[in-house]
């Protein structure tokens, strides 16, 4: 008995890596990190949800940096520029991870993320775009999604991107490779609020037992890294990448509401 439950936790454990590495692929292709995605498949697989910030974040980390160093290699990371969006998102995310909510507000407030971001991903751009003092605006944009980030254990570019495109920040890989540093230090600083919060080494120790997980989003992110580099049908990835967002979204909703 004990062997079958043993075997047909190391099978979940596959699935779920190579639902990492799939999810690594997708988000890395577009200059996401996919913290949001790895939440909702940890929720799926029944994962203690006092870990899954904690999990999710750490794969952030791994996919979005090779993404950033990519972007800044290139000339796409301005600092100066990106700095007011920063400077008020780092400490808002430390207070979002810090703060305690249950099981099923955290369920509810990411699911209802992924449904707004598939829908958002999916939805045509018409290009009506406004203009505003970034300056000026930015450093609520960035408390907001850091705050958010910090919450559910995400890196908040997922909604930083549009909002950029809306206000005509930069072009599109300027606007990528700001969306990779907000996604990096976001996810650093709500990692860093999320351990402070549980405050549990045994518990903390329990994410040795997901180790498959990392080196999944890392291989993943490579790939993705790649295919976004040499620009891969990018319009057919971010459709699928939509599309596998509102499957989870929907199931994590249903999970509530059914």
């Amino acid at each position: 008995m004990c062997v079958k439950i043993h075997a047909r936790k190391q099978n979940n454990m596959v699935v779920l890596s190579l639902s990492f590495f799939i999810t690594a692929i997708l988000y890395a292709s577009i200059g996401f990190g996919g913290g949001s995605t790895y939440n909702a498949l940890l929720v799926l697989a029944e994962v203690d949800y006092q870990l899954l910030p904690v999990i999710a974040l750490l794969c952030n980390l791994i996919v979005v940096s090779g993404g950033a160093w990519r972007f800044a290699r290139g000339g796409y990371i301005k600092l100066k520029r990106i700095l007011p969006l920063i400077v008020t998102s780092i400490p808002a995310a430390w207070i979002g991870g810090n703060i305690e909510i249950s099981e099923g507000s955290f369920i509810l407030i990411l699911g209802l993320a992924l449904l707004f971001s598939g829908l958002k991903m999916l939805w045509p751009d018409k290009g009506n775009n406004i203009s505003v003092n970034f300056t000026f605006i930015a450093p609520v944009i960035g408390g907001a999604l850091g705050f958010l980030a910090g919450l559910v254990g995400i890196g908040g570019g997922i909604f930083l991107a549009p909002i950029l495109h809306l206000l005509r920040f930069d072009n599109a890989k300027a606007i990528a490779g700001t969306c990779s540093v907000f996604i990096l230090l976001n996810s650093l600083s709500g990692l860093v609020g999320q351990i402070t919060k549980l405050g549990d080494v045994n518990l903390l120790s329990q994410i040795s037992l997901y180790w498959l997980l990392f080196p999944a989003v890392f291989i993943g992110g490579q790939i993705g890294s790649y295919m976004g580099a040499v620009q891969l049908k990018p319009n057919v990835i971010k459709q699928m990448t939509a599309i596998l967002i509102l499957y989870v979204a929907l199931r994590l909703l249903w999970r509530i509401f059914a």
